[in-house]
């Protein structure tokens, strides 16, 4: 498992978008757009989390070992990582506030680097913790959208 927690690795990545967007400013629809699909992102990822306290089980990304319930409700309907999903659209939604091509690189980096780094372990852990219970969900469940 990585040692970087995801929301520290998606605020690196984040940075770096600052750092490669353009010096002007956003026009007033960009913003708008930009907004909300941070407020969604964010939305996201919240409902995630409280589904997962609603379960009691941990949401710690670095022991996904302690998990104690497979939640396969709620935003686990649709995907199986809604958390990074909402981390990622809040990384497109920097990029699109912020301007310019090069800052949809980091959202594509930080997509990346979580499906290589974090996710793909944490599944591993996850088929040997719930067996055929996880199997026939990531069967019917994409891993993205």
């Amino acid at each position: 498992m990585p040692v970087i927690p995801p929301p520290v690795m998606a605020l690196g990545f984040a940075a770096v978008q600052h750092a490669l967007a353009p010096k002007e400013g956003a026009g007033p629809v960009r913003k708008a757009a930009a907004t909300a699909l941070a407020a969604g992102s964010v939305g996201l990822a919240g409902a995630a989390v409280a589904r997962f306290r609603e379960a009691r089980t941990t949401v710690h990304p670095l022991h996904p070992e302690k998990a104690t319930t497979l939640v396969t409700d709620g935003p686990y309907r649709r995907t199986r990582n809604p958390m990074y999903v909402g981390m990622a659209g809040a990384l497109a939604a920097h990029a699109l506030g912020e301007g310019g091509l090069l800052t949809w690189l980091p959202v594509a980096g930080f997509v990346l680097a979580i499906d290589e780094l974090q996710i793909q372990p944490e599944e591993r852990v996850m088929e040997q913790k719930f067996g055929d219970a996880w199997d026939d969900y990531a069967l019917r469940t994409k891993r993205w959208l």
